[in-house]
């Protein structure tokens, strides 16, 4: 089991490892019971994940003698609302959830962040602790401390910053993932080699047939590269004030169609998408290399998605979405761009013609 430090702000209270194994759940619950000792363990999952893994992780630490319960809720980004949220917080109090109850968000990342955001709000915080089952969870949303949930103008509009006090990732869990899952981690892996490290984009061109076999050495170098990514840029900026917008790249439309999709669009399909309309726009304004976008245009393919936009989606849907980003600052929205592989930058505007006749030429 490799371990990877987290240090924020030097604030010891606030930096935790990122603990990278295959097949590590035993040694999940002795760490739990040594390191974050609690009054009361409430595992958080949803219907999907309780069934293969939640029970048996009860269990387990149940069996080491922990007080520990489990609460689940329906699977889908359909319940990372307020309803849910209240749903769970009725239950935690039900069970007798206290300031030393530690919450454990077994799951994806509509769990993490749901969890993530009742930890920071029950009794003003309580602590949790991230064990993330899919690979979009395992390289990035359980990695930083954000936490949201859904409103109906778009999406993580309410959320807060609350750093995990620790983050396991069992590769395993990637054995059960359905493929389309799968897929939509690998954006997020692909995000970090086009704007951190041009050496890792390599690898993935030259590995996607392994990756997508999910061979563990292949599996293994990908979730331990992006979480080294994730976390170098999360200890430089924890609050999204500067660096770490780049982690946005590809997010700013990807969320926007996902939004105006009505969520029918999954989450790695609307990132792809995002990152193909940042580098055509990278292009077009700012000298994006044309043989970097067609690598980056090739290797999405590669990975799963084609990048295009519905006939049923109105362009007026996405810009009114694109409109109430969080990450706006005033009339303007901030978007990730690219001058080359590895080398993103934080642009002040795009001209609305501009993104006009790119989703256009992404429609199917």
């Amino acid at each position: 089991m490799k371990k990877i430090k987290v240090n924020l702000d030097k604030k010891v209270s606030n930096s935790y490892e990122i603990c990278v194994g295959y097949d590590i759940m035993d040694r999940i619950g002795l760490i739990i019971a040594k390191n974050h000792p609690a009054s009361r363990y409430i595992i958080v999952t949803d219907s999907n994940v309780s069934a293969l893994h939640g029970k048996g992780l009860l269990e387990k630490l149940k069996g080491m003698g922990l007080k520990t319960d489990m609460i689940e809720f329906p699977a889908g980004e359909g319940s990372k609302n307020i309803s849910t949220a209240l749903g769970i917080v009725e239950k935690m109090l039900k069970i007798g959830a206290d300031r030393k109850s530690t919450l454990l968000a077994l799951g994806g990342g509509v769990v993490g962040d749901m969890t993530g955001l009742i930890a920071s709000l029950y009794m003003r915080s309580l602590p949790y602790i991230q064990i993330p089952t899919t690979l979009m969870a395992q390289v990035d949303s359980s990695i930083g401390g954000k936490t949201a949930i859904d409103l109906p103008e778009g999406k993580n509009l309410l959320g807060t910053f609350h750093q995990p006090r620790g983050v396991f990732v069992d590769l395993k869990f990637l054995e059960t993932l359905p493929e389309a899952e799968f897929n939509n981690g690998m954006m997020e892996v692909v995000k970090y080699g086009i704007i951190e490290d041009a050496g890792f984009f390599r690898f993935l061109e030259e590995h996607m047939d392994r990756i997508r076999k999910r061979q563990r050495d292949a599996l293994e170098r990908i979730v331990e590269n992006s979480c080294r990514i994730k976390k170098g840029i999360v200890e430089i900026d924890e609050k999204e004030d500067g660096l770490r917008r780049v982690l946005n790249f590809g997010h700013t439309i990807g969320h926007a169609v996902e939004a105006a999709s009505e969520y029918r669009m999954s989450h790695g399909e609307a990132v792809a998408l995002g990152m193909i309309a940042a580098v055509r726009i990278s292009e077009r304004l700012h000298d994006l290399p044309a043989e970097d976008r067609v690598r980056i245009e090739r290797l999405i393919k590669s990975a799963g998605f084609s990048g295009h936009i519905p006939q049923t989606i109105a362009f007026e849907n996405i810009l009114s979405r694109l409109k109430m980003d969080k990450k706006k600052d005033g009339s303007t929205i901030h978007f990730v761009l690219l001058r080359k592989i590895g080398m993103p930058f934080i642009n002040g505007g795009v001209p609305e013609m501009v993104l006009h006749d790119v989703m256009e030429e992404l429609r199917r």
